[in-house]
């Protein structure tokens, strides 16, 4: 392969004049001109390489020039193979761009980026998404189609788990980290290009239901869901992905004031707009195009480059620029955003720069790839109850019985958007606990239930189940969701756990051992009866390929938890959607001891949550104290300084992760309670003391106004400092 790509580049750049120095627009501009209308639309056309016979095969379409980008095509045997024949046989030789799913891992697999999240480890989080690239560019992929940056407040939808949560704020943040981490590697050809999806307001899933048409405000447009593509733009995001959804009536991929008067003109966005799977068509199927040649005019002019699957750009362009119903230029300004985009992707100095068979077999699964992917997982792992300290488990000799469906799953850790991870390479929850106990101690398993579906089945494995537990000093319990359960078309009307878990834990509940449930989800499931029933819950997610090796390591106190969760868990599913920056209302969210009929609360449960935003637990406690402002008054050109000391109480090491919020208390809109607006992490030894210090600046206190711009007004505001949404200290302050 080594010599024939050499002589490949020695031509190629020959043909292209191209050399080692860096391609000028020029060029882009004389390929352009070469192009027949066919060969332009066929640079917009992304497609599978699946749905092709043997007469129409996706080789001949490359060779004519049909194909400007390929998906699901995996490896560098594969790609080389396709990108040859682009470069070589096609009459331009202009390369492929190979694009993936790349979500939360290619090989080694990391935990769903939801879980990820909650750690609240920026420099975490962008050091996983770089290890993924690193994997992915290895075997030939040069984009992802990551990071989906929608905020979520409904855990019905499926597609929570590939989010961050439902704070605009960290979502910002992550968004921007993960950008960074996908694009920016200290390695030569070892990044990808990011795409941020979808643009925009996604989450905002009615029902939990996938695909759904949505409808919400444009201050909620504002104030929610542009603000996390906002940063990804600023991070320097290479691509935009539109939404299945619609906004205000018009689909994403025909809705121009979003793809243009905002994504162009407000946010500056110079980068490549794609579709999502099968977008254009859709159109025709939501009754907004009479037929497919209106649905494609409609989606080019909004501003899609790239039209993914359908080929309905690639068979109805030419012809319909010939007829006049699409100019050329605008043709070639999707063509142009490509190429710049291959001219990115470095494409143009070296088509074959990600095609080495040796570097794909020693990246894949690298020890160092494997060691930063666990410590990503004990860093998302949220531990929501500890009741006598029953965590960490003693390294003694004892009796320990790992129950549940999820005990030896492998598969199901992986968790949605797995790429390439391959379930024999993950750690069960099983074999980490085995492998980490003392020889002395006892392991027994029993499986308890069978969770195949949403049907109650399995009851029989109850009773084995109970035995297991009689005969144990401590009971490890694993329960959760399949990996298919969540993730995209995972839509759930239930939030409690499927099958015939509530009877499985109701059983070995009765037997009155210690219980640590351990819950694999990627989304928030009601664990109001679990924790009732657990002596101690750890929300493991869907924690990827060193999954059990994280739990273990937790269970047994090597990494004391830190995770805190960045999406509400409810107390019960009526309460969905339900979120802590809710907004003020004229009646209270507190019916009090009296249970006030006139609050906006509901009659029949709690209007609090099971566990509110930013909570989790460690094996210390941690104490606030002294919450001090510098003063009480500043102006828009000033700031506050906002300290508080914290101690660790325990006697282990601990990471505490100080979380801030403000509250305008008078504003010409409703403003919601409270809004995250700063956090930092302290690593605390025992009995140790630190001072969190914050500083409170106009950037903080801006919002969108009455004319849907960013402003910011004089007033008395709110600051809140402690340990989540709920439990905090508060100061007032006023800004002149």
């Amino acid at each position: 392969m080594k010599n024939r790509t050499l002589l490949t580049l020695i031509s190629f750049f020959f043909l292209f004049s191209c050399s080692k120095k860096e391609v000028k627009k020029d060029f882009i501009e004389d390929l352009i001109s070469k192009m027949t209308l066919q060969e332009k639309a066929g640079q917009l056309n992304l497609i599978p390489t699946t749905g092709f016979n043997k007469t129409d095969s996706v080789h001949l379409w490359i060779k004519k020039g049909l194909v400007g980008h390929v998906q699901k095509s995996i490896g560098v045997k594969n790609n080389y193979e396709l990108q040859k024949i682009a470069v070589e046989n096609s009459r331009l030789g202009i390369p492929l761009l190979f694009q993936e799913d790349i979500i939360h891992g290619y090989k080694t697999i990391a935990p769903v980026p939801l879980a990820e999240a909650s750690s609240w480890d920026l420099a975490a989080i962008r050091k996983s998404a770089a290890i993924a690239a690193r994997e992915a560019s290895s075997a030939g992929i040069h984009l992802t189609f990551a990071p989906m940056v929608d905020i979520a407040r409904d855990p019905r939808w499926g597609r929570i788990l590939e989010g961050a949560g439902e704070d605009v704020y960290l979502g910002s943040l992550i968004a921007a980290a993960r950008v960074k981490g996908f694009q920016e590697s200290n390695k030569e050809n070892s990044n990808i290009l990011a795409t941020v999806k979808h643009f925009v307001g996604y989450g905002a899933s009615l029902a939990g239901r996938d695909y759904n048409i949505l409808d919400f405000s444009e201050r909620e447009l504002r104030e929610t869901h542009l603000p996390p593509f906002k940063a990804a733009i600023d991070a320097g995001v290479s691509s935009v992905m539109t939404a299945y959804s619609a906004y205000d009536g018009v689909p994403l991929v025909a809705n121009n004031f979003l793809l243009k008067d905002v994504l162009r003109d407000e946010l500056k966005f110079k980068g490549l707009v794609m579709t999502d799977w099968e977008t254009v068509g859709n159109l025709v199927k939501t009754g907004i195009a009479k037929n497919d040649t209106i649905a494609t005019k409609m989606s080019l002019l909004a501003g899609n480059d790239i039209d993914m699957s359908t080929k309905k750009y690639v068979n109805l362009l030419p012809e319909m620029v010939r007829k006049g119903i699409i100019s050329e230029a605008v043709l070639d300004n999707s063509v142009r955003n490509v190429l710049l985009l291959k001219q990115k992707a470095g494409l143009f100095k070296d088509p074959y720069a990600y095609f080495n068979e040796e570097r794909e077999a020693k990246e894949l699964l690298s020890e160092e790839n494997i060691q930063a992917t666990k410590e990503m997982a004990v860093k998302s792992m949220v531990l929501l109850k500890n009741k006598n300290n029953v965590l960490p488990l003693l390294k003694k000799k004892q009796r320990i019985a790992i129950i549940g469906p999820f005990a030896k799953a492998q598969k199901d850790l992986l968790g949605w958007w797995s790429s390439q991870g391959n379930p024999n390479d993950v750690v069960s929850i099983f074999a980490g606990i085995k492998k980490r106990v003392p020889q002395t101690s006892t392991i027994s398993y029993a499986q308890g239930c069978i969770v195949e579906d949403f049907e109650i089945k399995g009851v029989e494995m109850i009773a084995d189940a109970v035995r297991a537990a009689n005969n144990a000093d401590v009971i490890v319990l694993a329960l959760g969701e399949k990996e298919w359960m969540s993730g995209e078309g995972g839509g759930t009307a239930s939030l409690l756990l499927p099958g015939a878990q509530q009877q499985l834990l109701d059983a070995v509940a009765k037997t009155g051992k210690p219980i640590i449930t351990l819950i694999v989800s990627g989304r928030p499931y009601v664990l109001t009866d679990v924790v009732k029933k657990s002596t101690a819950v750890l929300q493991v997610w869907m924690p990827g390929t060193t999954g059990g090796t994280a739990v273990a390591e937790i269970l047994f106190g090597d990494y004391n938890p830190s995770g805190k969760l960045t999406v509400t868990f409810p107390f019960h599913q009526g309460q969905v959607p339900i979120y802590y920056n809710y907004k003020k209302t004229s009646h209270s969210f507190n019916a009090g001891p009296k249970n006030n009929r006139y609050t906006t609360t509901h009659r029949d449960i709690t209007s609090d949550p099971l566990f509110p935003f930013g909570f989790g637990l460690s094996y210390n406690s941690y104490s606030y104290k002294n919450l001090k402002l510098d003063k009480t008054t500043m102006n828009k050109n000033d700031s506050i300084k906002v300290s508080v000391d914290v101690t660790n109480k325990g006697k282990y090491n601990g990471r505490e992760i100080v979380q801030l919020y403000i509250h305008d208390k008078v504003c010409s809109v409703t403003r919601p309670v409270k809004e995250l607006k700063d956090f930092l992490s302290l690593e605390l030894k025992p009995n140790e003391t630190k001072t969190a210090t914050f500083y409170i600046t106009s950037d903080k206190l801006r919002f969108i106004g009455l004319d849907y711009k960013t402003t910011i007004e004089e007033g008395a505001f709110e600051v809140f400092v402690g340990k989540n949404s709920s439990d905090t200290s508060k100061l007032d302050f006023w800004l002149e």
